[in-house]
């Protein structure tokens, strides 16, 4: 364990670009509504409430975590998430995302046109799609064969890639320079540096990110202990079938569900005795 000395060093380390701190830094209001009047370019913006780290789950569908997620007081939602693996397929990343953020919205029997206006803002470290601006808006239009667009086509969905790489001097990019160092004696973006400001230099911000990254360190440890008891119930499970035992005997060895252990044994090339 870290001792809170080697803990505030780390704090001091974080950027904007971490989705934790992002998430710890826009639970502030006043510091998201900062952030989306720049991304989205409504000055008045003005949010009703902010979840972070808010879960989306469907008993048969992959579940999501969305890093932020805001309305205004119109009822437009508004996501902001934060992703730094260069090896995903963004493009369906964001439609997963977006359909279930979607699914969430209406009840049964009410109207489509109740849907609010929703908008998702992907934030990249690098330039992904290669476009060479900091902002790249996605659009739907109507078209018919080679023609050029007809008509925009619009649904009330908006996506937006925003990336920390290129500076094309705007005021996106300005912020994303700030996202890249979260300076907390940089005061240049208002709330958003007021909230990173108290993170990681007053005593209470400070706590509150001590908490957490040991809550997280915690987790981390006792994901690795699973991990490892997962491995150790697999090695056995693997040795009890090459002695012929029958799967459903194996699960009940090894106190697991008789499905994991086939799969264990699938990815082993070896039978299923029964």
């Amino acid at each position: 364990m870290l001792t809170r000395e080697e803990r505030v060093r780390e704090i001091q380390k974080f950027t904007l670009l971490s989705d934790v701190f992002m998430s710890v830094a826009l639970e502030d209001i006043p510091a998201c509504e900062y952030v989306l009047r720049i991304f989205t370019g409504k000055k008045e913006l003005t949010l009703r409430r902010v979840k972070t780290q808010y879960s989306i789950s469907k008993i048969a569908t992959k579940s999501v975590r969305l890093d932020v997620l805001a309305e205004d007081i119109c009822g437009a939602l508004y996501a902001i998430e934060v992703q730094r693996k260069a090896y995903v397929d963004h493009a369906r990343r964001v439609r997963f995302y977006s359909a279930m953020t979607d699914s969430s919205l209406l009840g049964k029997g009410e109207d489509y046109s109740g849907m609010p206006d929703r908008y998702i803002f992907y934030v990249s470290e690098t330039d992904i799609w290669n476009v060479g601006r900091t902002v790249c808006h996605v659009s739907k239009s109507l078209t018919e064969g080679q023609k050029p667009c007809l008509r925009l086509y619009e649904d009330g969905s908006h996506v937006t890639y925003i990336n920390a790489q290129v500076d094309d001097g705007s005021e996106v990019a300005a912020l994303m320079r700030y996202f890249k160092t979260a300076d907390p004696e940089d005061d240049s973006q208002g709330a958003l540096s007021r909230r990173v400001k108290f993170l990681k230099g007053e005593e209470g911000g400070v706590e509150r990110m001590c908490e957490l990254t040991d809550m997280i360190e915690k987790r981390g440890e006792l994901r690795g202990e699973n991990r490892g008891r997962q491995e150790g119930k697999r090695a056995v499970a693997i040795n009890l079938a090459g002695m012929g035992m029958t799967v459903d005997r194996i699960a009940q060895a090894v106190e697991e569900n008789v499905s994991v252990v086939r799969q264990w044994l699938s990815a082993e090339s070896l039978p299923e005795n029964r």
